[in-house]
This record gives C-alpha cells, sequence and structure tokens, in this order.
C-alpha cells in the first residue's frame, strides 16, 4: 500500500539529525583521478578515521565545471581540525603531482559542454554557465568546499539516504582497495573488475533469473534514451563485440550466480566475497525499511545523475513523495543508483556501463549465463 507524504527534505532526519553536517570537499583535477585517490584521499581518510575525528566518508566523480572528485567527509570530532588536515593533504598532492592536461585546450571540451546540455536544459544552467553560453571551468589543481546536497527523491527519503551514505563507505572503500591492488590502468582489467561487481549486486537484488534479464535490458535501454542522438551510448557496435565476449562473461555470471543463489560465498574470491556479503546486507536493509514504510520517492522517474548542482535547495512546491511498502518495486530503482555510483567511482565511464549492462543481459536471455 502507498501513501502520500510530505517531501523528504523538509522531513526531519533519523537517527543521524544531530550528526554534524557533511563537509564537501571538491578537487579539480584533469586527470585519470587513480593517483588522487590512491596516494591522497585513502590516506587522509585512514588518517582522519584513525585519529577518531571523521565517522563516514565516500567519494564520487564528476564533470560539471570540470573533472573533479567529490570527497564527503563527515566530522566527528572538530571540524576546523578536519578541513586543516584535509587541505593539507590535497595542497601536499597537488603540489606534487599536479595534472598536467587543461579541459579548456582540447576535446573535452566539447564532450563536457555536450554533457552539460543534456543534463542541464533548463533554467537550472544559469548558475554554471559563462556568457558564451558554454559552462564555466573551475581552475584546474584547485579546491573548493560546497554544500553537501543529499538526493532525497533517488535514495527515497531521509532513511533512504543515511542507507546509502553507509553503503557510500563501503563502495569507496572496495574502489580504493581495487585501486591499490588491481590494474586498474588495463581498461581489460577495468571492464572485467566492473563486470563482475555488477553481477554480483544484481544478483544480490534480484537473484531470479528473467527479472534479472529484464532489468539489465531496462537499465541498458535507459542510458540509451538519456543520450539520444549523441552516439555516446552504442548499439550496433555492441552487436559486433558481443560474441567475442559472451562465453567467457556468460560463464563467469552463471558462476557467481549460482554461489550467491546457493548462500555458498566461499567460493567466491575474497575480493567478490566481501562485496557480495555487503550487497546481501544492503539488500535486506532496503527490505526492512520499505516494509516499515520509511522510503518515499517521486511518483516520476528522472535520470540517475549526482545532483542538480551544489547551489540548488529543494522547493516548497516540490511534488509530493510517495511512499513505498512494496519491495520488489523498490530493489531495483535502488540497485540502479547503487550500481551506477559505484562504477562512477571505478571511473568507468556511461558508455561502458552501458554496453557491460547490455552484454550482461543478453548471456541471460542466451542461456550462456543460466545456473545450471
Amino acid at each position: 500500500m502507498s501513501e502520500l507524504t510530505e517531501p523528504a527534505a523538509f522531513r526531519a532526519a533519523p537517527d543521524g539529525a544531530d550528526a554534524p553536517p557533511w563537509l564537501a570537499l571538491h578537487v579539480f583535477y584533469a586527470a585519470n583521478p587513480q593517483p588522487l585517490l590512491v596516494d591522497c584521499v585513502r590516506p587522509l581518510v585512514d588518517e582522519l578515521s584513525e585519529a577518531g575525528l571523521i565517522s563516514g566518508y565516500f567519494f564520487i566523480t564528476y564533470w560539471l565545471e570540470g573533472p573533479h572528485v567529490r570527497l564527503r567527509l563527515r566530522p566527528s570530532g572538530p571540524e576546523a581540525e578536519v578541513r586543516r588536515r584535509a587541505e593539507e593533504a590535497v595542497d601536499g598532492f597537488l603540489k606534487r603531482r599536479p595534472a598536467l592536461y587543461e579541459v579548456d585546450s582540447g576535446f573535452l571540451k566539447d564532450f563536457y559542454n555536450d554533457l552539460f546540455d543534456i543534463e542541464f536544459p533548463g533554467e537550472d544552467r544559469a548558475a554554471y554557465m559563462g556568457a558564451d553560453g558554454r559552462m564555466n571551468l573551475r581552475p584546474n589543481n584547485s579546491y573548493t568546499y560546497e554544500v553537501y546536497a543529499p538526493e532525497y527523491a533517488k535514495y527515497g527519503g531521509p532513511a533512504g539516504v543515511e542507507l546509502a551514505e553507509w553503503h557510500f563507505r563501503h563502495s569507496s572503500d572496495l574502489v580504493l582497495e581495487a585501486y591499490r591492488s588491481m590494474n586498474l590502468h588495463l581498461r581489460t582489467v577495468l571492464l572485467g573488475t566492473s563486470a563482475q561487481l555488477m553481477m554480483v549486486m544484481a544478483s544480490c537484488f534480484l537473484p531470479e533469473e528473467e527479472r534479472l534479464a529484464d532489468y539489465l535490458d531496462s537499465y541498458y535501454a535507459f542510458w540509451h534514451r538519456l543520450f539520444p542522438g549523441t552516439g555516446f551510448i552504442g548499439s550496433t557496435e555492441y552487436e559486433h563485440t558481443y560474441e567475442k565476449m559472451a562465453p567467457s562473461l556468460g560463464a563467469r555470471f552463471a558462476q557467481l550466480r549460482q554461489a550467491v543463489g546457493s548462500g555458498d560465498l566461499a567460493r567466491l574470491p575474497a575480493f567478490l566475497r566481501g562485496w557480495a556479503e555487503h550487497c546481501l546486507e544492503l539488500r535486506e536493509r532496503v527490505v526492512d525499511l520499505t516494509a516499515r514504510g520509511e522510503l518515499a520517492f517521486p511518483a516520476w522517474d528522472g535520470p540517475a545523475r549526482e545532483d542538480t548542482g551544489q547551489r540548488r535547495t529543494a522547493e516548497p512546491d516540490a511534488a509530493p513523495l510517495v511512499t513505498v511498502t512494496h519491495a520488489p518495486a523498490v530493489l531495483p530503482r535502488l540497485l540502479s543508483p547503487y550500481m551506477h555510483m559505484t562504477n562512477n567511482r571505478l571511473h568507468v565511464t556511461i558508455r561502458d556501463e552501458a554496453y557491460l549492462s547490455f552484454v550482461l543481459g543478453r548471456v541471460l536471455r542466451e542461456g550462456a549465463g543460466g545456473v545450471s
């Protein structure tokens, strides 16, 4: 049963109501973010955690006003000390290893402006646009503090955001460890890692084969619709490369689904076993919040993007949210942003993510990934 509720942005937060606000540190770095994440972010969050100065953190990568890492820190000690250590770490890294590429001088400027036109077609683009009608660019190798704007509509209200933030720390930990221990700078390794993480998470959330195949098809279709006529998301070329990947990917998908479905997670490598354990717990928490009527979503489905800008606040006349108490409807709705943001942290492109969902859905349809 569903009922209308007031917009989540205007309701009191759950248990964390008295917790300090998140610090949102945006580091503009026009290069592959792996060195920044491995050599700066990871040691910083380890140091802050060991000193008892933060109770949570997570990061994402983003492109608005130039490529950057958005690092969110939740202080549990003096905020001034958290800021001091964070600034010291970022300043030191940028001095040692500055990004040498300038977005303004190459093809990426046009690419990011295409994204800007697609994702910001309305009046909210004005805050990020120059007099020439193109997206502003922040200075490379710089950082700024911004207001953290939780995406209540996407994640189901305050309780859903709190759960997402808990999950995002696990996802961030996983990706930082992968950067440290794997050769993710190699495209084949990166896509193989992404594919397996997608397989595990999707299998944990949607164990039924037909339902999972339908979901993967719809996930690919979503990205295809979001970028019409741009060439960002392929179709014909995906067909051409499918046959080459299908046998090995399908066999691996079947093995992972068998391990998750049987509960015998010991059959998985340690990296995937920990991820599966986390994803199963995440699913249980989603189901529990849904049963208690604590998750609410807009009646419409919007694009799964990071946010509409750190300066924007909820409008008083925002559309009411609908409390959803039917878990089968909530699980795929939350699976999409959960899965997408892990790929975002891995620095997997939307094009590659769409490709992987296309291939995974098809191997299930054609039996290559079926569970025997």
